[in-house]
C-alpha cells in the first residue's frame, strides 16, 4: 500500500525533498515506516529514527498502524524550549550504542552515563539456571513503551539537570554475550546526576516495565519472575 510522507526542517534538507510517496506492506506500523523510509533515503536514517512523527496530523507512537493513503510526517522537536531528547525502544535487532549516545547528546552535553546489560552464560543465583545457552525476551509492548516514558519522567523529576534519556530493551532470542538492555542519560557535567539517573533507570525498568525473560539451558527452560508488586504510586499520573 502507499502512504504519503512529509519531511520538515533537518529531515527535509538532508533528503532534498519535503514530500514523497512510500510503499509499505498492509498492517505496517509507524516503526515499519521509519525503517522503510531510512532504506529509501539512507541520508536521513539517524534523523528519522529520532524524529517526532504524526499520522494524519496527530502525534503517533511507533506501534500505531498506518492505513493506505495516510499522511505521515516526520520532524524534529518544535522550536522553542530546551531540547531534551528521549528514546524508548523495544527492538529485535542489536542495539547500536554509538547511535544512542549520539542521539541523546546536545551541544551542551559534557557527559553520558550508560548502563548496558548482557546475557550471562553462567549464573550463581537462586531461581536461575547455572548454565544458560540463550535467553528469550518478550514484553507487553504497548504498556512497556508507556512505562519507559514514565521512568524517564520520574528521572527528570529527580535530576533536573539530566538532558537526554534513552531506554532500550531487546526482545526475542539473545545469545550469550549479546546486549539485552541499554539505559543512557546525558548531562552537562558528570556530577549533574547522569550516574544516579542511569542507575535509577535500570532499577525502575526492572520494577514496572512489563518485560520477561526465559532462560534456556541444554535440558531446561525457566521463566525468570521478579518479586516487586506495583502499587498505586506506580501509576502514571
Amino acid at each position: 500500500m502507499q502512504i504519503n510522507i512529509l519531511l520538515f526542517a533537518t529531515l527535509k534538507d538532508r533528503a532534498g525533498k519535503s514530500r514523497l510517496t512510500l510503499d509499505v506492506p498492509e498492517g505496517a506500523t509507524l516503526n515499519d515506516v521509519r525503517v522503510a523510509l531510512s532504506q529509501a533515503i539512507p541520508e536521513i536514517e539517524v534523523n528519522v529514527n529520532h524524529a517526532i512523527a504524526s499520522i494524519n496530523r496527530e502525534f503517533a507512537s511507533d506501534l500505531d498502524i498506518v492505513q493506505p493513503g495516510d499522511e505521515v510526517a516526520f520532524f524534529p522537536p518544535v522550536s522553542g524550549g530546551d531540547h531534551q531528547p528521549e528514546i524508548f525502544r523495544l527492538p529485535y535487532e542489536p542495539i547500536d550504542h554509538d547511535e544512542i549516545i549520539a542521539a541523546i547528546t546536545t551541544p551542551a552535553t559534557g557527559a553520558v552515563c550508560l548502563f548496558s546489560g548482557i546475557v550471562r552464560g553462567q549464573t550463581h543465583k537462586d531461581g536461575h539456571l547455572p548454565q544458560t545457552e540463550h535467553l528469550e525476551y518478550e514484553a507487553y509492548e504497548e504498556m512497556a513503551l508507556e512505562k519507559m516514558r514514565q521512568v524517564a519522567q520520574e528521572i527528570r523529576q529527580r535530576w533536573q539537570n539530566v538532558q537526554g534519556i534513552a531506554i532500550v530493551q531487546r526482545l526475542g532470542k539473545l545469545e550469550v554475550g549479546q546486549n539485552t538492555v541499554l539505559i543512557a542519560c546525558s548531562s552537562a557535567h558528570r556530577d549533574d546526576g547522569c550516574f544516579e539517573a542511569a542507575r535509577y533507570g535500570i532499577d525502575r525498568l526492572k520494577e514496572i516495565v512489563p518485560v520477561w525473560k526465559k532462560e534456556i539451558s541444554a535440558n531446561k527452560e525457566v521463566w525468570i519472575e521478579g518479586s516487586y508488586t506495583p502499587s498505586h504510586q506506580d501509576r502514571h499520573t
